[in-house]
């Protein structure tokens, strides 16, 4: 039996994918969660759910509604979520210093390495790049 590869999901993935403004993002990350909902191999982390809700009503160019963000961010709660708590703020807090990355990167691949993901996709770190186990992919590059 094949290996079910878990993915993580960062923010930028899962707003583009409700973005009407990136039509060329918004349809390669549709397609990439379609996959992950199929294999059902998708995992995120609450500072993504909380992100995304934050950026969908109020930074997308044309916001969407409360209620419908909050419907979209119970719909990814299906998904195994990874909860942001001390530890993984310390742990976060050493691969940022380890590795030189943003905190708010760190805590994405630490969630993700916590999740047991083996894939993170995000267009914010460097493609190609393996960190703590986790490679870090581009969906839009």
């Amino acid at each position: 039996m094949a290996e079910r590869l878990v993915t993580f999901v960062d923010t930028n993935v899962l707003a583009y994918a409700y973005d009407r403004s990136e039509t060329v993002k918004q349809s390669v990350a549709q397609a990439q969660l379609e996959v992950l909902w199929r294999n059902r191999t998708g995992t995120l982390s609450t500072q993504v759910l909380q992100e995304f809700y934050v950026v969908a009503t109020r930074k997308l160019a044309a916001p969407m509604h409360r209620t419908t963000a909050r419907k979209i961010v119970a719909l990814y709660a299906e998904w195994p979520v990874v909860q942001v708590d001390a530890p993984l703020l310390l742990a976060a807090s050493e691969l940022e210093e380890r590795h030189t990355l943003s905190f708010w990167d760190a805590l994405i691949v630490e969630a993700a390495r916590r999740s047991g993901a083996t894939r993170l996709l995000t267009e914010d770190l460097q493609a190609g790049r393996r960190i703590g186990g986790v490679r870090i992919e581009n969906p839009f590059g």
